[in-house]
């Protein structure tokens, strides 16, 4: 569905740029598109995928999170590591 909706999308912005149908076809294509983004079906679809995507987001950061604190443990533990000029042992 995304999809149709992402291709439907284009191809209006394409017509619209496209064109030369004038600006009372234009007039006609943006009242139509204010009433689509009215329409409560869209607009609950729009919030769900938002939600959707805040709680993936939230997710995401959750498994982050610990590798981060990994990389900054291994970072400290390399720091301690250096001798007095400044270069590691290796």
């Amino acid at each position: 569905m995304r999809y149709r909706l992402t291709f439907m999308t284009g191809l209006a912005v394409g017509y619209v740029f496209g064109t030369r149908a004038g600006r009372e076809r234009y007039e006609q294509l943006r009242a139509c598109a204010q009433r689509l983004a009215q329409n409560p079906a869209v607009r609950n679809t729009a919030e769900s995928a938002a939600l959707g995507g805040r709680e993936a987001a939230t997710k995401a950061l959750g498994k982050v999170r610990p590798l981060r604190d990994k990389i900054a443990q291994r970072e400290s533990r390399s720091a301690a590591e250096e001798d007095d000029w400044g270069s590691s042992n290796t």
